[in-house]
């Protein structure tokens, strides 16, 4: 049986790769990744010393502390959306998870920028009204987890697939091999941890939309269980391409 190549780009140390490891594993993946946060902020990354893009299958971006627009202290973000932009240019499947939504956003030409109000926590999202068929199906409405400040545009040619109204952009998808989520359905209660001790450090996200940190250390295994399901569904829909 053929192995699925799987990369993914992980941009906060002990993230891991969330809550579809064990789906991909049942599809025979092969997962392989690059380690931003390892780098130097000054580190000069060439891009040749990434994967050859014939060599990845599907491509999983993960979310991150740093801005897509902070080239400056973060210089490698210029090589990462070079390389993003080479991958979808051969059109292969491609998920980005809240960084890596915005990060996809951001190489093909739209704006990321601060959001009106930060969100944290669990949250409703929605599904966009008038999506077309073809288009990768989501529930109504989903309870999922937020960690960000920085929104995105949709890009030029994307579909928006869900709202709410904090946050007017929360899933879209390219064509049909690309999806990109503002939110973090990849979370898991270990990945919570990481994200609640990282906040208690640097005390950042503050607002109506933010949950109190105690109040997520309360939450339950069935709580990560609606995002899961829907990273995986993506999973299915982008690599049918």
């Amino acid at each position: 049986m053929k192995k699925l190549k799987v990369h993914y780009f992980q941009h906060i140390t002990g993230e891991g790769f969330g809550s579809c490891y064990d789906y991909l594993k049942s599809l025979n993946a092969e997962i392989t990744a690059t380690e931003f946060f390892a780098l130097p902020k000054d580190f000069h990354l060439d891009i040749d010393a990434l994967p050859h893009i014939d060599d990845v299958d599907l491509l999983i971006i993960m979310g991150g502390e740093m801005s897509v627009n902070d080239e400056v202290n973060y210089p490698w973000l210029k090589i990462e959306k070079r390389w993003i932009r080479r991958y979808l240019a051969a059109f292969k499947p491609a998920i980005g998870l809240c960084l890596g939504g915005q990060l996809i956003a951001n190489a093909l030409g739209a704006n990321v920028y601060r959001n009106t109000m930060q969100e944290l926590g669990w949250t409703t999202v929605y599904k966009s009204a008038a999506i077309p068929e073809f288009c990768f199906q989501l529930p109504l409405v989903m309870q999922v987890m937020q960690w960000h400040s920085e929104t995105f545009d949709i890009p030029k040619g994307a579909i928006r697939l869900a709202e709410n109204n904090v946050c007017a952009n929360q899933v879209y998808q390219i064509g049909k091999n690309v999806i990109g989520f503002q939110f973090h359905p990849e979370i898991t209660p270990q990945s919570l941890e990481i994200f609640i001790e990282h906040e208690e450090d640097q005390q950042v996200f503050q607002g109506q939309y933010v949950q109190a940190l105690d109040y997520l250390k309360t939450s339950q295994k069935n709580d990560f269980e609606q995002g899961r399901q829907l990273l995986n569904h993506a999973i299915d829909y982008v690599l049918q391409t």
